[in-house]
């Protein structure tokens, strides 16, 4: 361990694209804790902790609703602009087009996913305030019916969404790793110390606590374990290419297809939506319709974590976005095509269509495996903590989701891959 570090600080690109990312973090997480002028943080905080959809969305924005921060939203916007693109790119021709015209065309893709998050995040600044002040018992935001309070609210809380995301742009061109997945890995681990200093705190004052808080961190290790595993098996398929000339021997070479293939992305874009049937019940309870507050009254009641109706939509969102997802990065065409150009074929499967078909069959199997487990994980903690409860063990808070764990396990072993690869290209570039 002790030589890659020491490998890693000889290689002065590495060294400088890992202490710039480690600044942006840091300012990141300075930027988290700046609170919006006029918020009144101690009812935001009291209703944060009765309100297990708040602590959800936090997941996303790693504390910074809780202290009203000019990054209230986070970067969901930008997740929700993502989203709505990568919906569009199916429907429209001329977006599918892009996204086949390689890196010129995701180039495109990402600033049209820039401006769609501008109007996004001034939009949803504005429902945030009004559901934080509807729930709170005391207004968070005075008087935010007058435009003079409320337009410079929204425009501060939108403009720290837009900083965030040149943040994440500027860390993916000149740090290490994907900006944006770095910023959710570094609001995620934010809030672990608090958590297991909180369970040290309850289990301290109270010894029955000690076991289900030992059990707790036993179940995490394990889960990273299991999903460390998963992440990294591939289904290796043989690829045979033609030597040239009569006596040439034939290469032999594989090639992978990982049963994780979607990696994290089902995950964030699952959590972003999973709560927006309880938010938006909580905009219909405050209607003045009867019937808008009966059917908010059943949203709420349904779509709150640790019920059934959110963990079924929660586990159907991350299936769905896992096929979704692999169907857009993998095209069984162009690999048949590409292995075809180069001399090769697969033992057993004609070139061709009869390539394309058996390579689609294979991802769709392994993509069913991936998308149940990813949905599993991500339901796993919130089933281990009713088994708890249920049996009378008792409960504590938390360390990290399931929705976390993936998250987490994806950016470090994407992290591990990065410098991996830098060091190669440092060791390449002495033999210049």
């Amino acid at each position: 361990m002790f030589e890659y570090i020491k490998q890693i600080w000889n290689s002065k690109d590495l060294r400088n694209r890992i202490l710039f990312t480690i600044a942006i973090l840091v300012l990141y997480r300075f930027i988290a804790h700046i609170t919006v002028p006029g918020a009144d943080i101690d009812g935001l905080r009291a209703l944060s902790e009765r309100n297990s959809l708040l602590q959800v969305f936090s997941l996303l924005t790693g504390g910074s609703t809780e202290n009203f921060s000019i990054v209230l939203m986070g970067i969901s916007p930008y997740i929700n602009a993502s989203i709505i693109i990568q919906l569009l790119t199916v429907v429209i021709p001329k977006l599918e087009g892009l996204s086949k015209e390689g890196e010129s065309g995701r180039q495109k893709i990402n600033s049209y996913t820039r401006w769609l998050t501008l109007p996004l995040a001034f939009v949803q600044s504005y429902g945030m305030i009004v559901l934080l002040n509807t729930q709170a018992q005391t207004p968070i935001i005075s008087d935010i019916g007058n435009p003079a309070v409320i337009l410079p609210t929204m425009l501060t809380i939108t403009a720290g969404t837009v900083l965030l995301v040149w943040l994440g742009e500027q860390m993916t061109e000149k740090g290490i790793g994907n900006g944006i997945s770095l910023l959710i890995f570094a609001s995620i681990i934010s809030s672990v110390p608090s958590m297991i200093g909180q369970g040290l705190f309850v289990a301290s004052a109270d010894e029955s606590r000690l076991i289900p808080f030992v059990a707790i961190i036993l179940v995490t290790i394990a889960l990273i374990t299991v999903v460390v595993l998963v992440n990294e098996a591939a289904r290796r398929i043989p690829i045979t290419y033609a030597g040239r000339g009569v006596r040439a021997r034939s290469d032999q070479a594989f090639l992978p297809i990982r049963i994780n293939q979607a990696g994290m992305i089902p995950i964030i874009f699952a959590v972003a939506l999973v709560s927006f049937p309880g938010i938006l019940g909580q905009f219909f309870v405050n209607a003045t319709s009867p019937w808008l507050q009966s059917v908010g009254d059943m949203m709420t009641t349904l779509f709150q974590p640790n019920t059934w109706g959110y963990l079924v939509m929660y586990f159907l969102l991350v299936v769905l976005f896992t096929y979704f997802y692999v169907s857009i990065t993998f095209n069984p065409d162009q690999i048949a095509e590409n292995i075809q150009r180069r001399g090769g074929y697969i033992p057993g499967v004609r070139p061709g269509q009869q390539t394309t078909d058996y390579l689609a069959k294979i991802s769709n199997r392994l993509t069913l495996f991936g998308a149940l487990f990813l949905a599993f994980i991500a339901i796993s903690p919130i089933l281990i903590q009713f088994v708890f409860q249920t049996s009378g063990v008792g409960s504590v808070p938390l360390l990290i989701s399931g929705a976390g764990i993936i998250i987490i396990v994806g950016v470090v072993l994407e992290l591990i891959r990065q410098t991996n690869s830098m060091l190669v290209m440092h060791d390449y570039k002495k033999f210049y």
